[in-house]
């Protein structure tokens, strides 16, 4: 058996055998296949497609390249919760205090920024000293002493998706549905929690454009899930728009934040609400929305995420202290050309404008600002009148700030009628 014979297997259509995916994967693992061959495989997979049995093997073996986390000595219900990527999508860091302040467990590895979306794990790092790269054993202590922990995901955990994720970055075969779903599935299978919850995102800024390409990637990976032994679930959500009003790192903490000290932004709250009554249903539970809103009135909420920062040695003053965070050496103001109504803001754009402005990466090795980023002041359906400020550029790229605004402008769009209201939850797949 050789790679080869396995590139050209697939790049002509052929269904790849367990042993044949085994090999690939032990391969990407060891480092006995070149990142070339890997590549090749890759796009052949992006043309040729993978089915059911396929996925589920790839995802299988991805997931036990590495070390595989037994949680059961600290609960047997513990959740992981991840999304399929957007813009401006900060649920995770409101999800997890939420979980914990509930008194249940999360364990959560997540990752940096992919493409035009932002990582998780970047937006954590903008908090100073932050750590996101634990050692399994510090990430097993801490989910056991604070109720959540959230990592980079390990040399040591899926090592074969992490190698996988970086290529597929940079090869342009991120927007395909068996690699999405091994890639995310996987991760959730070695971190070791036997709830899963999905949050998948599709619209202008997600990699999946379609509901109903969001549900045929749903409907994969809940299977795969199935066929390996968790209790998973999908949420299916817009990203036509970008989700609260701030898209970066640093600026969405503080959004976050706000959140918790009861700012509650209505897209932000009906999916997060969405995605924390399936994790109670999962366990067995029933609360709902009042017990959420309970949970951010009496403070503990804040209190969980005050106490997730300093469990991962961060300054947790940048709760009440902004100036804390990376400052941004520009501020710049965008201006409304125009009296009306927001009927639409595309989030592909703003994503694009916030990226060159130094809150994103173009390449796997670039650093990035933590204080460059964009604060939507105005929303959809909002009114707005001509020369009133509807969005905020950070930065320290001075010679970024005209194409950032430009993009922006053409991002807005502007009309006499008001919009109807939509809702951001397309549907719940179990």
């Amino acid at each position: 058996m050789n790679i080869i014979d396995i590139i050209e297997k697939k790049k002509k259509g052929g269904v790849l055998s367990e042993s044949e995916i085994k090999y690939f994967i032990e391969g990407v693992t060891k480092g006995t296949i070149e990142d070339y061959q890997i590549s090749a495989l890759l796009m052949a997979v992006y043309f040729s497609g993978m089915n059911i049995d396929e996925t589920t093997l790839l995802t299988k073996y991805m997931a036990e390249s590495g070390e595989m986390l037994d949680l059961s000595d600290i609960s047997n219900s513990i959740i992981d919760k991840h999304s399929t990527g957007g813009v401006g999508d900060k649920i995770t860091l409101i999800f997890l205090p939420l979980m914990a302040a509930s008194g249940l467990y999360t364990a959560k590895l997540s990752g940096r920024g992919l493409g035009h979306t932002g990582g998780t794990i970047d937006k954590l790092e903008s908090i100073p000293n932050f750590k996101t790269n634990l050692s399994i054993e510090e990430f097993k202590n801490k989910v056991k002493t604070h109720g959540t922990a959230i990592a980079a995901q390990t040399l040591d955990l899926a090592p074969a998706d992490g190698k996988l994720y970086a290529l597929r970055d940079v090869t342009s075969t991120v927007d395909i549905v068996p690699l999405i779903a091994s890639s995310v599935v996987s991760k959730k299978i070695a971190s070791g929690a036997n709830h899963i919850i999905l949050d998948v995102k599709y619209g202008k800024g997600a990699f999946i454009k379609t509901p109903q390409e969001a549900q045929k990637l749903s409907e994969i990976m809940v299977e795969i899930g199935k066929r390996l032994n968790r209790n998973i679930c999908a949420v299916i959500s817009s990203m036509d728009r970008p989700l609260g009003r701030a898209v970066g790192n640093s600026v969405e903490v503080q959004e976050v934040i706000e959140f918790l000290k009861g700012n509650k932004e209505d897209d932000l709250k009906e999916i997060t609400y969405a995605l924390c009554k399936k994790a109670f249903e999962k366990s067995g539970r029933t609360e709902g929305d009042e017990y959420l809103d309970e949970l951010i009135s009496s403070g503990k909420a804040l209190e969980k995420f005050k106490d997730i920062i300093e469990a991962q040695n961060g300054d947790s003053s940048v709760i009440d202290d902004y100036t804390k965070f990376p400052k941004a050496s520009i501020t710049y103001e965008v201006k409304s050309p125009k009296n009306g109504f927001v009927t639409d803001i595309d989030a592909l754009k703003i994503a694009k404008a916030c990226k060159n402005l130094g809150a994103g990466r173009e390449k796997k090795s670039d650093k990035i600002d933590y204080s460059a980023g964009i604060y939507l002041t105005r929303r959809y359906s909002q009114a707005v009148s001509k020369g009133e400020t509807i969005a905020i550029i950070y930065t320290n790229k001075e010679n970024s700030v005209k194409d950032a605004e430009n993009l922006i402008l053409s991002a807005y769009e502007i009309s006499d009628k008001k919009p109807s209201t939509i809702n951001i939850v397309y549907k719940i797949i179990d």
